[in-house]
């Protein structure tokens, strides 16, 4: 199993300073900005979904993290992840929302939302969003493509 804190881009590991001292939440969302398509069709979250909810980050998580994160020289969020195993049960505190997979969208229209439930956390927002966004990119370009080469090759 790997670790889950671990599981995001290396920077985001110190984004935990850069919020203002009385943020309490973040609402980040995803959406198609446009290219090829005039629509996307969405899919791929529930897979992430239920991989997230296995989560329980533990102690050695956060040493393994800490340690990594000392080596790359950039600051951890000690007092955020010990939280999380001391106040959450190891889980992660967010909320989820998205259209229903499956679901074809206009380009620029919300696609899923990700929010932290834990006011003390408005930086776990951003740093789930990578792990999220890593997870549905390559399933919505291929649920999107396919119907459209699919159309394209029909009438031969």
């Amino acid at each position: 199993m790997r670790n889950f804190i671990l599981d995001t881009d290396s920077y985001k590991l110190s984004h935990f300073l850069g919020y203002p001292s009385d943020a309490t939440h973040v609402y980040s969302y995803a959406e198609s900005r446009g290219g090829k398509y005039d629509a996307t069709v969405f899919f791929g979250l529930q897979k992430f979904c239920k991989e997230l909810a296995e989560v329980h980050v533990t102690g050695v998580d956060i040493n393994e993290a800490h340690t990594f994160a000392k080596l790359h020289g950039v600051p951890f969020n000690l007092e955020g992840w010990t939280r999380i195993v001391n106040v959450h049960g190891g889980r992660i505190p967010v909320r989820i929302k998205a259209v229903a997979e499956g679901t074809l969208v206009p380009t620029r229209n919300v696609l899923v939302t990700v929010e932290n439930t834990d006011p003390t956390m408005p930086w776990l927002t951003s740093y789930v969003e990578t792990a999220l966004l890593r997870a549905v990119r390559y399933p919505v370009t291929v649920a999107t493509r396919i119907p459209n080469l699919k159309q394209k090759i029909k009438p031969f």
